[in-house]
This record gives C-alpha cells, sequence and structure tokens, in this order.
C-alpha cells in the first residue's frame, strides 16, 4: 500500500525519486500509489530502455498512459512522445519501445463502464479557451470524470476553487504554484475530495489535470 488514503493530499517531486525495477527487463518505475504489488490500482512514472518490452497482458480496469518522452509501442501503433492513451477494461496488449521512452501510466482506475479507446496526439492538438488567460485541451470525460492538459500563461491567476471528487495533477513543463508550495515540472500532486486551493505561475506552464476521479472522503 502506497499512498491509498485518499482523504491526504499527497505532492511527489518525481525527478527527486529512484528509479526501481519492474518484473520486465529494462523497465523501470517510480511509484505513485500501489494498491498492492504488481495487482489493483496504481500510478507511476515508468521507463522502457531501447528494446525492452512486457509480455501480453490484460488490464481489468483500464490503464490510462501520457508518452513523455521516446516512442512507446504495442501491435497496435506507435505513439510518440505527448501521446494520450486510454486501453479500456478488459483491453490486452504487448508494449515495447524500440528507442525507449518515458511514461506516466495509470493502472486500474476506469469505472467498469467506461469503455472508450483513446489515441490523442495533444503535441498537435487544439487548444480551447478556458476561464481567464488558460487554454484547455480536453482529453477525456466520463460521468464526473473529467481530464485535460491546461496551459497557463505567464502571470496568470486562478480563482479559488473546491474539487468535488479530487484533483489529480502533473506538472509538463514550466512551475505550478499555490498557496501551499511550489511545484516544477515533474511534479505530481494528488487533493482530495473538496479540497481548495488557489492555484498560480509566475512563468507559462502546462499541467495534465483529471478531476473528479477520486474516492470521497468519509
Amino acid at each position: 500500500m502506497l499512498h491509498m488514503d485518499f482523504s491526504q493530499r499527497v505532492v511527489i517531486d518525481t525527478h527527486a525519486q529512484a528509479w526501481q525495477p519492474s518484473p520486465a527487463a529494462g523497465v523501470e518505475r517510480k511509484l505513485l500509489e500501489r494498491e498492492e504489488a504488481e495487482r489493483g490500482r496504481a500510478s507511476s512514472i515508468v521507463r522502457y530502455a531501447a528494446g525492452a518490452r512486457f509480455n501480453t497482458h490484460q488490464h481489468p480496469l483500464g490503464e490510462e498512459i501520457l508518452v513523455l518522452e521516446g516512442v512507446f509501442s504495442d501491435e497496435n501503433g506507435d505513439y510518440p512522445a505527448g501521446t494520450y492513451i486510454r486501453n479500456p477494461p478488459g483491453s490486452a496488449h504487448a508494449p515495447y519501445s524500440e528507442q525507449g521512452c518515458t511514461l506516466l501510466v495509470k493502472l486500474h482506475q476506469f469505472d467498469p463502464a467506461d469503455l472508450a479507446s483513446v489515441r490523442i496526439q495533444t503535441q498537435t492538438g487544439q487548444w480551447l479557451p478556458g476561464q481567464g488567460g488558460l487554454q484547455v485541451m480536453p482529453l477525456h470525460s466520463f460521468a464526473t470524470q473529467h481530464t485535460a492538459l491546461v496551459k497557463w500563461p505567464a502571470g496568470e491567476v486562478f480563482k479559488p476553487h473546491r474539487h468535488f471528487g479530487g484533483e489529480e495533477i502533473f506538472v509538463l513543463t514550466g512551475e505550478f504554484m499555490d498557496e501551499h508550495g511550489r511545484y516544477p515540472a515533474g511534479c505530481w500532486l494528488r487533493s482530495p475530495h473538496m479540497s481548495q486551493h488557489t492555484p498560480f505561475v509566475e512563468q507559462e506552464t502546462i499541467i495534465l489535470v483529471k478531476t473528479g476521479h477520486l474516492p470521497l472522503a468519509d
């Protein structure tokens, strides 16, 4: 069990973490949250060495991936940096990387009825206007859950707000901030149901944001 108390706020600077081996040769990871060893809910930064591969395996409650560096592949295609992937519950594949890659991976976290298969290349995706000066690139929504990239212009300050169903952020570029601290690129934040903050930035910053997906605290 790692960071499975969803009533607690979690902040991890993934650049400060050490790589740990996985069951597959040439594949390492940095654990963010994990229900149990090699089973159940897990979120990780995963790094494939050139030529590394996994055997065919299933995802009983889905797999969500953002390719951070390199090219990730499976029998269905090649996915360069910036690709957002959702493999629905019950899907299976045999992933590998010929040149090596780094991924943000979330396992076993889908609603069983969320059966969409998603492939979006965010580097060429369309930014839409958001609140204030923000720009948003929607990636997926199901029921109360929403996933998007959000681009913050330098100096942007957002209004104070609460997160029904929690909020999860991975900082891709720049530095995200709120009254609790500063979070440079590579930081992962998970805030519980009905948590509140007033975020802002000093430089242009891009974050991956998930909201409404965490268990509600008692």
